[in-house]
């Protein structure tokens, strides 16, 4: 019989973008996705590791677009929460019907829809074995669902960031261009901030190193990507305090 593997983690924190719930056609909600989504989270869940979502909102509105055309930026950035909490409720259903109990909690309150954001409450549902998808950003415009996610992660005490891409890691330049760009397997933090990544944005990878929270960074589509990486197997890219 083989031995079943321990997972390194025990409550990790999801970055999911947007544009995982949308379908070949680049936008919206695209059901297919949600549920192969929902596949890889009940994945997490039957390790018994305890998992936290934040997911954007660029599959339903981009605040750049807006604030190009003259948008007020506060305004654009509270359409952008808004439309987090729409993708959070549609994963939360997919997620469910896959048998996993699921909250959503926004920082926006819209009680008819999502519990409020409470951070013992969170917890609390953590500890039940019940996935917990944060919606509405930290609730506060300019800044990023990258930071929510750090934030977030922080509050709940979170072991690591998994930051969700469909490329395999971060590369020097970008892969899908330069057949020649060099993968990092291990980044410090103040290597990533050098590097001006755009796959993370720097007030999010700051949170992190000032609180000496891991992010990894992985192809979320290749099937045994997640799970291998909660294993503890060297997948995609790991920033952490020691390079």
């Amino acid at each position: 019989m083989a031995k079943k593997e321990t997972p390194k983690y025990k409550r990790i924190l999801l970055k999911l973008s947007g544009e995982a719930l949308a379908g070949p056609q680049g936008f919206g909600v695209d059901p297919d996705q949600a549920e192969l989504i929902a596949e890889r989270v009940s994945e997490v869940a039957r390790m018994g590791i305890q998992l936290a979502i934040v997911i954007g909102a660029g599959n339903l509105w981009r605040g750049r677009t807006g604030i190009e055309r003259g948008m007020d930026r506060a305004t654009a950035d509270y359409m952008g929460m808004l439309g987090t909490v729409m993708n959070a409720l549609a994963l939360m259903d997919a997620i469910e019907r896959g048998g996993v109990e699921t909250r959503v909690q926004t920082a926006i309150e819209m009680r008819a829809v999502a519990e409020p954001y409470i951070r013992r409450k969170a917890t609390r549902h953590l500890d039940l074995g019940r996935v917990v998808i944060f919606g509405a950003g930290t609730g506060n415009p300019y800044f990023s669902t990258d930071t929510a996610a750090a934030l977030r992660a922080m509050e709940i005490d979170a072991d690591v960031v998994i930051k969700a891409t469909k490329v395999d890691g971060i590369y020097d330049s970008d892969p899908h261009k330069n057949p020649n760009a060099k993968r990092f397997t291990h980044l410090s933090y103040i290597e990533a901030l050098n590097l001006r990544l755009t796959v993370m944005d720097s007030t999010a990878i700051s949170l992190c190193m000032e609180n000496d929270l891991p992010i990894i960074v992985l192809n979320f589509w290749q099937p045994a990507a997640l799970k291998s990486a909660l294993l503890g197997k060297a997948v995609g890219t790991l920033i952490n305090e020691v390079s």
